[in-house]
């Protein structure tokens, strides 16, 4: 590519970008994509595509009575704080428009997930691909991106940003053929967040720092060092995304389906040491912090329900899951003392059964007691996305600490500050990233357009 002039450049291809290219060409804008890495997709793509909506056409086909308040509820009972209840509030009243846009106007192939309903939701609202894999979703964006024939170009790395008095006009890029300008009047920021950068972590997240990052490599924290030098203002800077239970030493997912259908974490000692149900975000800074060899527990019941999901069915293909007949088959075959899992295990099941307190806390036990066959794989903790960045307004905006916005540049997903409250990862809900992704970029996109539109009449 070489120097350029476009109506609304979009930087970065995960699913905020290629929702927001999308919306703005149908919008009636020119609008073009770069990505700094050689594939698209990014976080989105090793998500499992879940996008938490309200009163959606689906839940109402369904008989399952939701709406944005109650979805605002659910995510402020888990989050507790937030430093910008307002974007909660609007991604909520939007969440069910912008799944059904996916199905209709994308072709996105998702369904209303009614198996579970995972951590902070208390209705089934949780709308993805039959897969349950994110890069589906992602390659149904690019599908429709294809079609209408958007530019994206990979290999494109935004530097900088094109600053002219105050205002965004593009950005710098840099590829194999060189350095150019990528001018625009609208630039929106569809950039990860900063998990993969060592020092950001260390300064906003610090009570996460030293675990091992699983997310996409380009979360290197551009929104933030661009967004300082222009005196934006960030929110949420302390929030992100953990996940408990990585597979080791395959690096997928575990699904978290195992612990709320009632399955636990052991340490290589064969006991508990805390509240599963925390959920796979909150848990993770308590393995970390444990330090221990880390095993999860669960029985076939709840193994065939997780074989739903096509990434633990090819965890268990790749031998990732070993089983035992009993607590003392299964133990040897995690290398931990059968006498002290076995006596562990009889106290959950106690607690699970409603005999005895569960000395964590613990109260909700899905299908436990855990009898019969029992199944599990050693599993590690992980950080996976950042849930704080650039403070928006209510059309993806990015504002100054007065409130007013940075003419010409908006943000979503990664860049924007999200929905999971002010600090930690125990106000992650499910979904909650690529709701902020995919609805932030079509709210940027058709705020830019409509701006564009308004000022050449």
């Amino acid at each position: 590519m070489s120097d350029a002039q476009i109506d609304v450049l979009v930087v970065g291809a995960g699913a905020c970008g290629l929702a927001a290219a999308i919306t703005a060409h149908d919008r009636g804008v020119s609008t073009a994509i770069i990505e700094k890495r050689h594939v698209p997709g990014g976080n989105s793509s090793l998500s499992t595509g879940s996008v938490p909506a309200a009163n959606s056409r689906l839940q109402r086909e369904a008989g399952i009575v939701d709406s944005p308040d109650a979805l605002v509820a659910d995510l402020m009972n888990i989050a507790k704080e937030t430093d910008d209840l307002a974007l909660v509030r609007r991604l909520a009243e939007v969440s069910g428009g912008v799944v059904e846009w996916l199905i209709d106007d994308v072709g996105a192939r998702m369904q209303l997930i009614t198996a579970y309903k995972h951590i902070g939701h208390s209705v089934s609202r949780l709308h993805a691909p039959v897969s349950r894999v994110g890069q589906d979703l992602v390659d149904d964006l690019l599908g429709a991106v294809e079609r209408r024939g958007i530019p994206l170009a990979v290999g494109n790395a935004a530097i900088d940003l094109l600053v002219e008095n105050g205002a965004v006009k593009g950005a710098i890029v840099e590829s194999s053929d060189g350095r150019f300008e990528m001018r625009a009047e609208k630039t929106i920021l569809a950039v990860n967040g900063f998990a993969a950068n060592n020092a950001l972590i260390k300064r906003y997240c610090p009570e996460i720092a030293g675990a091992d990052y699983f997310g996409a490599p380009g979360s290197t924290g551009e929104a933030v060092i661009w967004g300082e030098k222009l005196g934006a203002d960030f929110a949420n800077m302390a929030a992100y995304q953990g996940y408990a239970a990585v597979a080791y030493p395959h690096g997928s997912l575990l699904s978290w389906t195992t612990m709320e259908k009632g399955g636990i974490l052991i340490d290589d000692s064969g006991s508990r040491f805390g509240d599963e149900s925390l959920g796979y975000s909150g848990f993770a800074k308590h393995v970390l912090n444990h330090g221990r060899t880390t095993y999860a527990v669960f029985d076939q019941r709840i193994f065939d329900i997780a074989t739903q999901e096509q990434e633990f069915r090819e965890l268990d293909e790749l031998g990732g899951i070993k089983k035992g007949k009993d607590a003392r088959e299964f133990a040897a075959k995690l290398d931990v003392s059968p006498d002290a899992f076995e006596g562990e295990l009889a106290r959950y099941n106690q607690a699970a059964a409603g005999e005895a307190k569960d000395r964590f806390g613990r109260s909700n036990f899905g299908l436990a007691p855990l009898t019969g066959m029992l199944c599990g794989c050693q599993v590690k903790p992980g950080l996976f996305h950042t849930q704080g960045g650039l403070r928006v307004d209510a059309d993806a905006r990015v504002l100054r600490p007065d409130g007013k916005p940075i003419p010409n540049l908006f943000a979503g997903g990664g860049a924007a500050a999200g929905i999971s409250g002010r600090a930690g990862a125990l106000g992650y809900a499910s979904g909650n990233g690529l709701l902020s992704a995919i609805a932030l970029g079509r709210l940027a996109a058709l705020a830019g357009a409509d701006e564009i539109k308004g000022a050449r009449k």
